[in-house]
């Protein structure tokens, strides 16, 4: 199971800030994928993801007990 963190309008959109996913090991890609399948997400492409708190890309690959974390981008003053 990989575990998923939500955060901000993420978090806002699907109504709860952590998911399980049901896979061994897969890319960070795959996990937006199926995020955007199951819950239609439309703004992951524009978050930054970290693998395990380490800053990681679409190309990261992901294995069960890993923690992935979506941030979307925060403006503000």
């Amino acid at each position: 199971m990989i575990n998923i963190l939500l955060f901000a309008q993420l978090q806002e959109e699907i109504g709860q800030s952590q998911l399980m996913m049901d896979a061994s090991e897969v890319t960070v890609q795959q996990v937006k994928e199926w995020l955007e399948e199951q819950y239609t997400l439309t703004s992951l492409q524009q978050t930054i993801t970290a693998v395990n708190e380490e800053f990681a890309t679409d190309e990261t690959i992901v294995t069960s007990g890993d923690t992935v974390a979506f941030i979307p981008p925060i403006s503000g003053g």
